[in-house]
C-alpha cells in the first residue's frame, strides 16, 4: 500500500511516499480502506520531534475516514462495506495518511450519509477536542458564555458550532480577516486579537464569561482567568503547565483544566449525530492528494488556514 513515512524529524521536506505491507486487523480491530484523511497541528508537530512517538520512521495521520474492508476476531459492530469515520488513538495509534489503516472498532462511529469522506475526514480530531472541552471538561449548559481563542482554525471553528449547538453565547478571538465567517457559523460576538486585547474586549461587552477555550497557550491562559466568572472554567488544549496553572486559577476562584484529546466512541457518535442533523460541518482549507502531504504540512503550518486540511487517496 502507499503510505506517507519519515525516516527522521523535520520541515515538510522529509516526509516521502512509500510502499508498505497491508496491515491485518487483530482481534478487536477493524482494517480500514482510507478515503480521506485530515491533517492536524499535532501531524507538524510530530514530524517536527515534538510529539510522542519516538524516533522515525512512522506514518503520520489519526483522522480518517473511509471503509471497512475486513475485521478481526469478536468484531461485532461493524462489517465489511460500512462506511465509518474516527481518530485513531492519540497520540500513540497513529497511521491514517496511507491507504490502509488498522484500529479498534470503537474508535470510529458510522459516517453519516449525508456527509462525503472529505468532510467526514475532517472532523474527528478536531470536533472530539473541541466536544471533549466543551461538554465533557467544562460542561458548558445552554444560556452561558463562552470565549473561544483562534476560533477560526480547525479546533476553534468546530468549537464555535458546538458551542451554539448547546445553547451558548459564543465570543470569539481571531484576525479581522475571518470575523464574517465566524459570524456565519454562528458566533454572537467576534474579537480580533491583533488589534484588541480581549480580556479588555470581553468585559466591556458582556463583563465575564462562563467558559474560556484556549488552543494558543502561552499568556492566553494566565490573562483568560481574569474574565472568568467566579467558578468559571478555562480548558487549555496545551498541555504544559498545570500545576503553575491551577495554583493561578484558585487565586481568581475559577477552575483551569488542561487536556489533550481522547480516542472516544460516544464523542464520536455524538458528533457523528451532530453532522447528520446539519449542526457541524467543517470548513475545508484545501485538498492535497497523498503525494502532495508535504505541501499540505507546509500550508497548514503557516497559521493562516480557516479551517482544515485533508489528504484524498483517490
Amino acid at each position: 500500500m502507499r503510505a506517507i513515512s519519515q525516516d527522521t524529524f523535520g520541515g515538510p521536506e522529509v516526509l516521502k511516499e512509500v510502499r508498505l505491507a497491508r496491515p491485518r486487523p487483530g482481534p478487536g480491530q477493524v482494517l480500514v480502506r482510507v478515503r480521506a484523511a485530515g491533517l492536524n497541528p499535532t501531524d507538524w508537530k510530530h514530524r517536527a520531534g515534538g510529539g510522542f512517538l519516538g524516533e522515525p520512521p512512522f506514518v503520520l495521520g489519526w483522522d480518517v475516514s473511509g471503509v471497512v474492508e475486513e475485521t478481526g476476531l469478536g468484531v461485532a459492530l461493524l462489517e465489511p462495506g460500512d462506511e465509518v469515520f474516527g481518530m485513531l488513538p492519540h497520540p500513540y495509534g497513529v497511521g491514517a495518511h496511507a491507504e490502509y489503516v488498522t484500529a479498534p472498532t470503537r474508535v470510529f462511529a458510522r459516517k453519516p450519509p449525508g456527509i462525503d469522506h472529505i468532510q467526514a475526514g475532517a472532523l474527528p480530531l478536531a470536533a472530539l477536542t473541541a466536544w471533549q472541552a466543551l461538554v465533557d471538561t467544562a460542561r458548558l449548559r445552554s444560556g452561558q458564555r463562552v470565549l473561544i481563542h483562534a476560533a477560526a482554525g480547525g479546533v476553534g471553528h468546530l468549537a464555535v458550532q458546538i458551542a451554539k449547538a448547546r445553547g451558548a453565547y459564543v465570543i470569539g478571538t481571531a484576525s479581522a480577516g475571518h470575523h464574517a465567517f465566524l459570524r456565519g457559523l454562528g458566533a454572537d460576538e467576534v474579537i480580533d486579537y491583533r488589534e484588541d486585547d480581549f480580556a479588555e474586549a470581553v468585559a466591556g461587552s458582556v463583563t465575564e464569561v462562563d467558559v474560556v477555550l484556549d488552543a494558543i497557550g502561552g499568556d492566553y491562559r494566565t490573562r483568560s482567568l481574569r474574565v472568568l466568572r467566579r467558578g468559571g472554567v478555562l480548558v487549555s488544549l496545551q498541555p504544559y503547565g498545570k500545576r503553575e496553572l491551577v495554583a493561578e486559577a484558585e487565586r481568581y476562584g475559577v477552575r483551569a483544566e488542561v487536556m489533550i484529546v481522547e480516542a472516544d466512541h460516544a464523542g464520536m457518535n455524538a458528533v457523528a449525530e451532530l453532522a447528520a442533523a446539519g449542526g457541524l460541518r467543517a470548513t475545508i482549507a484545501g485538498t492535497f492528494p497523498l503525494a502532495r502531504a508535504a505541501e499540505a504540512h507546509k500550508l497548514g503550518e503557516t497559521g493562516r488556514t480557516a479551517g482544515k486540511l485533508v489528504l484524498m487517496m483517490e
